[in-house]
């Protein structure tokens, strides 16, 4: 009774819609068509082997089984995490038995990134003479999580989240197969889509939950919200996105996109990136490129942290928001980082040279001696409160790191350094005329 109650069990719609040729996978194209990578392995009937690098529901796991179907190689699916080193060793025991035969095999494996470093190398004598064809799916970025040696004898092939026309396209198919439209209005059909966030199989999902309900009336966007579940953006905190949406918030404050800024920054929070973190990188943000074009900066982004910190989410995130505007609209300069970095070289360069003996303190009688302290000039004692000694190591010559923009409050500060530039030129130059 049990076998006949499984056999009978309905397939779920997105195994039904599963595509039977790479023609009918949707969104692909940059990589299926015809004069594409892959378009072009098939027709020249010799498949390389491939990491499929793209987000969940894009198709990955089709297109290896798919592959495998036109190129008639036997299909060998795995999943890194549900499998080791004896269920590669099985697969590969069978891959050189079907190869003796005249038979190729195609081993897929889905989530390779979950394979440990010594696991992947496992792979690289049955690649490197073509017992197997690998296909291996991930949704981290190999550069960081595959082994350069595994990488090098792959091509890697980048697939996109599904855009909406694609998922129109998927929805389409739905109703031809089932036979009726989707209980949808024109609203909550977009509506719907939105949810999906480019995964097809998500969506195919909604919508054989939608179908499910057989409502009187098309349902509308409200009531979709309360029958289906939202779909929980794509962020791992730990993974590329974190440092994608990181640098996407970066990049917009710097090119003072304000609206851009706060899109990344609200992304941020929906994936559940800790505010904390964000609040780091905008004081890093006010120091590294705003500077001191707007001096106020660097107190608006620890203040906001301070706020978040005191009031917790979710009001707290207003502070970082307000933040977030304030450093997108502020002048920017880099010219105090770049100032650091290279007073930081020239430290490293120069080595341990002392201090010129003027500014020396001479606290004892044999540093006195020593002329320690001879010959300083206490600034407030000159005129305009400026002395114009040099103050850098007497075998190093005087240096300029600091080169302030003209924005902002640097604009000022210009103004200030041209000023006792021009003193210390007059000052020097009247020594020198003494001796």
């Amino acid at each position: 009774m049990t076998g006949l109650f499984e056999s009978q069990a309905p397939r779920p719609l997105a195994d039904r819609l599963r595509p039977q040729s790479l023609t009918e996978v949707v969104g692909q194209d940059h990589v299926l068509a015809a004069d594409a990578p892959l378009g072009r392995m098939v027709k020249g009937g010799r498949l390389a082997s491939l990491i499929l690098w793209g987000p969940p529901g894009c198709g990955k796991t089709t297109i290896a089984r798919l592959l495998a179907q036109e190129t008639t190689l036997e299909f060998e699916p795995l999943s890194a995490v549900f499998s080791g080193v004896a269920d590669l060793r099985k697969v590969f025991d069978r891959a050189k038995q079907r190869r003796l035969g005249g038979r190729g095999t195609l081993l897929f494996v889905d989530e390779i990134h979950r394979f440990n470093r010594a696991q992947q190398d496992g792979f690289l004598p049955y690649v490197e003479d073509g017992t197997v064809i690998l296909v291996g799916a991930t949704t981290e970025n190999p550069s960081f999580e595959l082994n350069p040696a595994l990488l090098s004898r792959c091509q890697v092939l980048v697939l996109k989240r599904l855009e909406d026309t694609a998922l129109r396209e998927l929805l389409a198919r739905v109703e031809a197969l089932e036979g009726r439209d989707l209980p949808l209005s024109t609203d909550a059909r977009a509506a719907l889509i939105a949810m999906a966030d480019g995964d097809g199989r998500y969506l195919l999902n909604l919508a054989e939950e939608v179908l499910t309900l057989a409502p009187d009336q098309p349902l509308d966007s409200a009531a979709l919200a309360a029958v289906v579940q939202k779909r929980v953006p794509i962020y791992d905190k730990g993974q590329e996105s974190h440092y994608n949406l990181i640098s996407a918030l970066h990049k917009s404050l710097r090119g003072s996109d304000c609206d851009a800024a706060l899109y990344w920054f609200a992304r941020m929070l929906a994936g559940g990136e800790d505010p904390h973190f964000i609040a780091r990188r905008l004081v890093r943000f006010a120091v590294e490129d705003i500077g001191l074009a707007d001096p106020d900066a660097l107190p608006q982004s620890i203040a906001a942290w301070q706020a978040f910190e005191r009031i917790g989410s979710p009001e707290g995130e207003l502070a970082l928001a307000q933040a977030v505007i304030y450093l997108a609209t502020a002048p920017k300069s880099n010219a105090a980082y770049k100032a650091y970095s290279g007073a930081a070289r020239s430290a490293k360069d120069s080595g341990s040279l002392a201090p010129p003996a003027h500014i020396l303190n001479a606290p004892t009688s044999l540093m006195r001696n020593l002329g320690y302290g001879r010959g300083y000039n206490y600034d407030h004692d000159a005129p305009e409160a400026f002395s114009g000694q040099d103050y850098f190591p007497d075998n190093l010559e005087r240096q300029t790191f600091y080169q302030p923009v003209e924005r902002g409050f640097e604009r000022e500060i210009r103004k200030r350094l041209d000023y006792w530039a021009r003193l210390r030129q007059r000052r020097q130059g009247a020594e020198e005329g003494d001796s």
